[in-house]
């Protein structure tokens, strides 16, 4: 299993930059993951993770407790799936990808800068991670 966040728009607050990166790096104790900038008009998901659950982050989207993100990322490991995670931008995601996701997934009801939000992911991903394995971390 791997994990991919995509995030459009620059990355500016090096500190929220720090915190996403930190959290990225504990969780490649458990899997292979990366985070990276896209240009929406240059970055085909579909074609670029046929077989990975493609998890749009989305304010329209379905919110999920930690337990529920933890059960989530268990099933993609049972599978043997990837996860692909994208954050929109200021203007957030293009419509067209949205239709295409296999889940639109909410963090919050409350609009977060999306560098916030990469934080936010990249911690529930380490989270999930520990509590699968019976880790102490989650407690």
């Amino acid at each position: 299993m791997r994990v991919f966040i995509y995030f459009i728009g620059k990355p500016r607050d090096r500190n929220a930059n720090a915190m996403a990166a930190d959290y990225l790096e504990r969780s490649r104790r458990f899997v292979r993951c990366e985070m990276r900038e896209i240009a929406p008009g240059r970055f085909d998901l579909e074609s670029r993770h046929p077989a990975a659950v493609k998890a749009l982050l989305d304010p329209s989207g379905k919110a999920l407790d930690s337990a529920g993100f933890s059960a989530l990322v268990g099933r993609c490991m049972l599978e043997g799936r990837d996860l692909a995670f994208v954050l929109g931008g200021a203007d957030g995601l293009p419509e067209p990808w949205k239709s295409r996701a296999d889940l639109l997934l909410s963090l919050s009801p409350m609009t977060l800068p999306h560098e916030l939000a990469r934080v936010v992911l990249a911690e529930q991903l380490y989270r999930a991670f520990t509590t699968l394995r019976g880790h102490p971390y989650p407690r």
